[in-house]
């Protein structure tokens, strides 16, 4: 496994070993002690999610607040999406700053997402399924968000704006300056 830092603190790249043949392929998604070694983060991820969406579906940017904040390892399981995460920590030196990544099913890449940051995807594929490993559990009241396309943050999705498909709950999400603090 490859680990490498990003621009945004504490958030991670992360390139797992695979093992190629002539009858396909195997990798270890996760493994508790090497990503403690590898990370040096000491996480205990307790559910797992996952979704499917349709190509240029665009979900984010999302976080939790409060006690109910939530590490995430994500990664992709068929297709490909463009990864988005944002810097929330008012004390962090990359607060507002932001950090994007491809992830497939051919690159096996995974992104781990610190507790403070929103997230948010695009689908490139026609199709792709998602999956989260997360430190903690979804609460509803505790949800917050930003919207997509907030000029302040100068997010570049490589996707025409005008073509991608949003949910009505996203559309109607605040801008950085106005966004619920975590």
């Amino acid at each position: 496994m490859k680990v490498f830092n990003t621009p945004i603190n504490e958030c991670i790249v992360i390139e797992p070993k695979v093992f190629f043949d002539e009858r396909g392929y195997f990798f270890e998604s996760f493994n508790e002690r090497v990503f403690e070694e590898k990370t040096g983060l000491n996480v205990r991820f307790i559910q797992d999610n996952q979704s499917k969406s349709s190509k240029g579906v665009l979900r984010g940017l999302h976080y939790q607040r409060g006690k109910y904040q939530q590490a995430k390892l994500v990664r992709v399981l068929q297709g490909e999406v463009l990864d988005v995460v944002l810097d929330l920590r008012k004390d962090s030196s990359t607060y507002g700053k932001h950090f994007t990544q491809v992830l497939s099913d051919e690159n096996f890449t995974q992104v781990y997402i610190p507790r403070g940051c929103a997230h948010g995807f695009i689908v490139k594929s026609e199709t792709a399924i998602f999956s989260y490993k997360c430190d903690n559990v979804y609460n509803k009241e505790s949800e917050g968000g930003i919207i997509y396309n907030d000029p302040s943050l100068g997010i570049d999705w490589e996707y025409d704006l005008n073509e991608v498909i949003v949910s009505d709950k996203d559309k109607d999400l605040p801008l950085f300056i106005n966004a619920l603090p975590i």
